[in-house]
Parts: structure tokens; C-alpha cells; sequence
């Protein structure tokens, strides 16, 4: 029997630039452990922002969620991707990242954390112009979005500014701006950044 060595594939961008529809492509493809960090997070952390008297809403701006509750958020589903490739099992990790983007050894840091086995790590950027992203959250109408609409040049500045400095992994742009998405291109620059 012959293995393979799994990936994990840290799918990151914008609000609303469509992570989440690209990581389900992903993890379909693949045949993939699918980790949504609001789904394995959200009620732990809505419950602990109520208990602070915090809105359950508003994280962007809220010390007590930055600095006490989303380390809890990204340790867990990295324990939970340690679990799946100790099991043999690649992963698809949707979740923003952001604020981990400038630490340009984050890679290395985490799978020492967590002590993940060997893995091939790939870091998927998912690309969405400004106006058609800012359109999806609209559409979407997500309370936690109120914020980044009301104050739409700040937040799409900031999206802008803050690229992934990160090493020891393969680099992917995924377009997508094409309805549905098209995984074409994706799977064949991953395959030449294979070879």
C-alpha cells in the first residue's frame, strides 16, 4: 500500500471573498478534513464575548476577543488538523488568518505548537476585486459585516496592505471572480508546484 503525504491547505483573503465556497471545492477535490473556524469556534466565543458584555458581533474592534479568545479559536482548530494528518487526513483550514500574516516563520511556530507529522503545506490566496467582494457582503448581510461596510475604505485598505509573509510553504492564487468557481487553474499550478 502506498501513502501519501497529506496537505493542509490554509485557504485566506477578504471578508466575502468567497474562502468559504473555494475551501469546500478544495476539500471535495482532495477528499479533505474540512475545518470552518466560526463553525467549530462560534459558540464558545459568542458565549464568552456575552459573558464579557461584549457584542457577540463585534470582534474586529474588541480587545477582549483579539487578545483572550481568538488564540483559543486558532489553537483549536489546530489541534483539531494535527488530529486529521495524524490520522493520515489532509486538511482545508477556512479561517482569516490576518492577523498572523506579517510573522513570516508562523508556518514553522504552529507545526512545532501543535506537533503536526509531516505535511505539505499550501497556502491558498482567494483574489476577489473590491466592488464585487463589497457586493457578496451585502448580499450576505452578516451583523459582523456592518462594521467593514460602514467603513468600507478603511477595511478594504487594510485587506489590501496586509499580505501573508509566511515561508515553508506553497503559494496559490485562486481568481475568483468566475461564477461558479473554477478550480482549472488552481489544481493546475499546484501541480506544477509539485514537480
Amino acid at each position: 500500500m502506498t501513502t501519501t503525504t497529506p496537505k493542509v491547505f490554509f485557504v485566506i483573503g477578504p471578508a466575502g471573498s468567497g474562502k468559504s465556497s473555494v475551501s469546500r471545492l478544495i476539500a471535495a477535490r482532495f477528499g479533505a478534513a474540512y475545518i470552518d473556524k466560526d463553525t467549530a469556534t462560534i459558540r464558545f466565543t459568542e458565549l464568552l464575548l456575552k459573558l464579557n458584555n461584549s457584542d457577540p458581533n463585534e470582534r474586529d474592534n474588541n480587545e477582549f476577543y483579539q487578545t483572550t479568545i481568538m488564540p483559543l479559536e486558532y489553537a483549536s482548530i489546530l489541534d483539531l488538523t494535527r488530529d486529521n494528518l495524524m490520522a493520515g487526513n489532509s486538511v482545508v483550514l477556512d479561517a482569516p488568518f490576518g492577523k498572523f500574516f506579517s510573522d513570516s516563520e508562523y508556518l514553522t511556530r504552529i507545526r512545532a505548537h501543535h506537533q503536526w507529522p509531516d505535511a505539505e503545506l499550501v497556502v491558498v490566496h482567494v483574489k476577489l476585486a473590491g466592488e464585487a467582494l463589497r457586493q457578496r457582503l451585502i448580499t450576505r448581510g452578516y451583523p459582523r459585516d456592518e462594521w467593514k461596510l460602514s467603513n468600507w475604505e478603511t477595511f478594504w485598505a487594510g485587506a489590501q496592505a496586509n499580505s501573508c509573509h509566511w515561508h515553508g510553504a506553497i503559494h496559490i492564487d485562486f481568481d475568483n471572480s468566475a461564477e461558479p468557481a473554477d478550480m482549472t487553474a488552481f489544481e493546475a499550478e499546484l501541480c506544477s508546484s509539485q514537480t
